[in-house]
């Protein structure tokens, strides 16, 4: 029994190694400091938005009578001797407008007898250049001119001319020709700006 109990104790014994104790109080700081952020301001509510007083929408009835009383003289009469005095409106005085030269009318200018007669007159009165004779110089020359309103020939010149004299003479026979019909624009006499050829061929 002793020696039972010696095996006993001797596995149930237990040592301990006594060593310096382990401080775990103290621990090193290795966390970075951290960095105060500010608090961030917000702005302030806005206002709340103004209430919009409506109108008053006052309801009239539709059966309410007007007293207000308009009066009508009708005691006027009116017998056969009763003269009425007759109205008379004034004319609007006529604005003298500048002189306007038109281009296209109602009515063209018109040589006498048509321009078979105008170019009869031009082949008749044409005189061939001598200038452009020698040197064999011909075609079409187109002059404008402006029929005044009593029919006259004025502002005769060339638009596209030949030379060699050709141009002076179509001027000329233009300017002797008689008065033309004048153009007219809703029945008035006006000026009008035309543009003709004139043909110089050589024999």
């Amino acid at each position: 029994m002793v020696s039972l109990l010696i095996v006993i104790f001797a596995f149930e014994f237990k040592s301990y190694n006594v060593g310096p104790g382990m401080d775990l109080g103290t621990l090193s700081n290795d966390f970075e400091e951290l960095t105060e952020i500010p608090p961030t301001e917000q702005p302030p509510p806005p206002p709340p938005p103004k209430v919009i007083q409506q109108p008053e929408v006052i309801e009239v009835p539709d059966e309410e009578e007007i007293e207000e009383e308009i009066e009508v003289n009708l005691d006027i009469e009116v017998t056969e001797e009763t003269e009425i005095e007759e109205i008379v409106f004034e004319e609007a005085p006529t604005e003298e407008k500048a002189d306007e030269i038109f281009t296209i009318v109602e009515n063209q200018p018109e040589y006498p007898g048509g321009m078979k007669a105008f170019y009869k007159y031009v082949s008749k009165t044409m005189k061939y250049p001598a200038q452009a004779r020698r040197m064999g110089i011909d075609g079409r020359v187109i002059v404008q001119f402006v029929v005044d309103t009593d029919g006259a020939i004025t502002n005769v010149k060339v638009i596209r001319g030949r030379g060699a004299g050709l141009d002076e003479e179509a001027i000329r026979v233009l300017k002797n020709s008689k008065k033309w019909k004048a153009g007219k624009q809703r029945g008035i006499p006006v000026k009008v700006r035309m543009t003709l050829p004139i043909n110089f061929k050589l024999n």
